[in-house]
């Protein structure tokens, strides 16, 4: 599947620091690679969304809108049905404008916060009135779009962060790219997920071979047979908590009971069902 870069890809004027896109598709995507340039807030209108990114998984469905940091990360964009389109408004804008919005607002930071890359709000009827403004400033000329739309980013900012603080903004601009706490941050949030190797090389932002080679640093196993642990001691915690064997198979990454059941007693000694009659 090929990596997709956004903004860059959807034919904008990169120089300018704040953009709208009325976004409509037809197809169903799933865990597509994108490389966000500038930071995002994705309305979603029709349909809808699951991000990874980091150590973050958040699925939305039309009740919800989210914010993402510019970075990597897997996006899935679903229908709610074959005859419908996955419709959604894009509000792009770069980190330079973040920044004066945070020097003319003055905002305080938090004592500390764990930033995250991804946040996701419900619609109020404030912000469902935000957003069809921004569809109708879509449809005007760029000239005019561009001197609205930087009005319409303090609009935003200055509502969602009276509503919610502002961890999500500082998270936006915070440098959390330290190499070793992304890395390990990522493999941690995600040992439940069921992400291919690429795809969790991607999002750390690194080659496969690289990836491999840091998580044995790290780990002291490869990815396979950590992951594999990882799933089996949730499986046994699950049936521990009196779930069945074929209910417990799928969620810890199994394809088959029969797979499940082999991996099962290699580590523990007993089968699955043999666990529930101890």
């Amino acid at each position: 599947m090929k990596t997709i870069t956004l903004p860059d890809e959807m034919n904008l004027e990169i120089s300018q620091p704040v953009h709208v896109v009325e976004y409509s598709s037809s197809k169903d995507v799933s865990k597509q690679q994108i490389i966000l340039n500038q930071n995002i807030i994705s309305f979603l209108i029709e349909g809808t969304k699951e991000v990874i990114f980091n150590n973050v998984a958040l699925s939305i469905d039309r009740s919800k809108f989210i914010i993402m940091r510019s970075g990597n990360c897997l996006m899935t964009e679903k229908r709610i049905s074959e005859t419908s389109n996955y419709k959604s408004i894009l509000l792009f804008f770069s980190n330079e404008i973040v920044h004066n919005f945070i020097r003319k607002m003055e905002s305080e930071k938090s004592e500390l916060i764990e930033p995250k890359s991804v946040y996701d709000f419900g619609y109020d009827d404030f912000l469902k009135r935000f957003v069809e403004s921004l569809a109708d400033i879509a449809k005007l000329s760029k000239t005019v779009q561009i001197k609205l739309l930087e009005v319409k980013f303090e609009e935003v900012m200055l509502y969602l962060t009276s509503q919610y603080g502002t961890d999500f903004l500082y998270s936006l601009i915070t440098n959390n790219n330290q190499t070793a706490q992304k890395f390990i941050r990522t493999i941690e949030n995600s040992h439940l997920d069921k992400l291919t190797v690429k795809e969790l090389a991607f999002l750390c932002n690194m080659s496969v071979s690289t990836f491999k080679r840091e998580f044995e640093k790290y780990y002291s196993a490869s990815p396979m047979k950590w992951f594999q642990n990882k799933r089996l001691e949730h499986a046994h915690y699950l049936l521990s908590q009196e779930k069945s064997p074929s209910e417990v198979y799928f969620e810890a990454g199994y394809e088959n009971l029969s797979s499940f059941s082999q991996a099962y007693k290699l580590k523990y000694g007993v089968t699955p069902r043999e666990h529930k009659k101890v």
